[in-house]
């Protein structure tokens, strides 16, 4: 069985921080090549990853992620107001 693509905000959100690649590599213990595919939707994070990033930065692991293409932060947040 094929492994489905994930979409997630983890640039976006680590933008948001002012944090480097490398930065959150340390932070969450991985490569920080390893962002770049995860930001580049080139790889699936394991479930313990997904959970490591979704503490770090404060959300559900499914604001972050996702199976579908994802909308905007600005209007996902409008949204739950």
């Amino acid at each position: 069985m094929k492994a489905r693509k994930l979409y997630n905000r983890i640039k976006y959100l680590r933008v948001e921080k002012g944090i480097s690649r490398k930065q959150l590599a340390e932070e969450i213990g991985i490569n920080f090549q390893t962002v770049g595919y995860l930001e580049r939707q080139d790889y699936n994070p394991s479930l313990d990853l997904a959970f490591r990033i979704s503490e770090y930065f404060g959300f559900p692991v499914e604001f972050i992620f996702s199976t579908t293409a994802m909308r905007a932060m600005s209007a996902e947040l409008h949204e739950r107001k």
